[in-house]
């Protein structure tokens, strides 16, 4: 039965009374924001409870505050489900990672509830209203879509009760003495004293139930993310224990792997090596770091120089700064005047590359600013989908967990990838003396079908040189 059809009934049936409660049923439904079918359910229950005809039949109370009492009637039953929100263009799932929260818990407005792991970033569901969770609609590790239901929540303020409520209120039961010398005057101080003297003792005595809520903390290990942090945490095996555990891939580690995958299958992976003397850049850094760190705030480092560096390298040859597009492989070079620098930064879940844009137009101060800002990103979390996307060179630092030399791996559809290594003391033959020099391994992985072993090897040693004398820099 329609709404109208439910009130052209009401009035037929009681013509005289029912003009009231017509007037006050259809201001509420306009005054209603949600679903019209709940609203008419809303007020199908109202109606039948009696709630709308005692208050048609007050002649005090105004239609007003009759639908005040009717709108508040409604927001004691008010759902809500809170959906997968929308995380990218190119991104259309996820895996519920972990609940934030558990069944009966409150939360705040855009408090977090969830969170979806992506093969790119971690996306947060936060609640869009205040409320209490009454349902889960998926489990943790179940793949999501976006615009799936997550969650059911029931608006409205804490409930009676609740562990914040409690929060709030265990405060100010210890110390009512305080309270009445603090904000009371003191006529009304001495009257309680001494008209009841007995409520102090009955005060007294809810002290030791308070010892039994001290335990409760202890259940607080059950939680989703303590309880995910210790079955992370690997165990110590006793010794000869030959025990396996077997853990399913995070979204990122099997984007990661794909990714990889891909790209030596698709491009004519080479790699050429070559070794800088370090000694020149340690002591520019050595002589102006303090200064920098001091005027602009930024930690002056290695990845500036060799960023620097490969961007006037490319003007020589921009071979390297393109890519290859196209079906079946690609037939077409892309070449570009903007250099965005992907830099590789390791975190917990796996390796990211987030882009330092425009690159060509910043000094050395302004590229470390940007590398430092997407590093603590990475480091937090926080990475975006736009911090990413895009990248048409990429430059990779194993040195500083130690790594001697390696071949980086291309990052599809870029043309070549740049790895810098640990800078180690060596014996160097220096004007045909043999002294000891800081020097680092630099390697260059590129793609062959684009970049010829001539253009790859001048572009190495085009960086060899700038940071062997960084005054050249100033003439680039």
């Amino acid at each position: 039965m329609s709404g109208q059809q439910c009130l052209r009934r009401l009035a037929a049936s009681s013509p005289l009374r029912s003009q009231p409660l017509l007037r006050v049923c259809s201001r509420a439904i306009r005054l209603s924001a949600s679903p019209t079918t709940r609203s008419y359910s809303v007020i199908s229950r109202a109606t039948s409870s009696g709630l709308l005809s005692q208050a048609s039949r007050r002649p005090g109370r105004s239609s007003t505050q009759r639908v005040a009492l009717f709108s508040q009637s409604r927001s004691y039953a008010d759902t809500t489900v809170v959906k997968v929100p929308q995380m990218a263009e190119s991104i259309t799932e996820g895996t519920l990672k972990q609940w934030s929260k558990q069944i009966g818990d409150y939360v705040e407005q855009d408090e977090e509830i969830a969170t979806i792991e992506t093969d790119k970033i971690d996306v947060s569901v936060n609640a869009p209203e205040a409320g209490t969770i009454k349902e889960f609609l998926v489990n943790e590790e179940d793949t999501v879509e976006v615009g799936q239901d997550l969650v059911k929540l029931e608006l409205g303020g804490a409930p009676s009760g609740s562990a914040k409520q409690e929060a709030k209120d265990e405060p100010k039961e210890p110390a009512p003495k305080e309270q009445e010398t603090s904000s009371q005057p003191q006529g009304q101080q001495e009257q309680p004293n001494k008209e009841k003297p007995e409520p102090k003792k009955e005060e007294s005595k809810p002290e030791p139930p308070k010892q039994e809520s001290k335990p409760a903390p202890t259940q607080k290990p059950s939680s989703p993310k303590e309880q995910r942090s210790s079955e992370s945490e690997p165990k110590q095996a006793a010794p000869g224990a030959r025990e396996e555990r077997r853990v399913k891939m995070n979204r990122m580690r099997l984007r990661i792997a794909e990714r990889l995958k891909q790209s030596q299958n698709t491009a004519a992976s080479l790699t050429t090596f070559n070794e800088v003397d370090m000694s020149s850049i340690m002591e520019f850094r050595k002589l102006y770091k303090d200064e920098i760190l001091k005027k602009q705030g930024a930690k002056l480092g290695f990845m500036s120089a060799f960023s620097r560096a490969c961007i006037l390298a490319m003007k020589e040859v921009p071979a390297v700064n393109a890519s290859i597009e196209g079906p079946n492989g690609g037939d077409t070079i892309v070449y570009r005047d903007y250099v965005d620098i992907s830099v590789a930064v390791a975190t917990e879940k796996g390796l990211v590359t987030p882009v330092v844009r425009n690159a060509e137009s910043l000094d050395m101060v302004g590229i470390e600013k940007a590398i430092a800002d997407l590093g603590k990103k990475a480091r937090d979390n926080k990475l975006t989908i736009e911090d990413m996307a895009g990248g048409t060179f990429t430059i990779s630092n194993g040195g500083v967990f130690g790594s001697l030399m390696g071949t980086p791996i291309i990052n599809l559809p870029q043309t070549a990838v740049l790895g810098l290594h640990a800078i180690k003391d060596k014996p160097v033959a220096i004007n045909g003396k043999v002294e000891i020099r800081p020097m680092m391994y630099l390697a260059l992985t590129y793609d062959h079908r684009l970049l010829d072993g001539r253009e790859a090897v001048t572009f190495l040693v085009k960086i060899k040189e700038f940071i062997e004398d960084p005054r050249k820099m100033l003439l680039g």
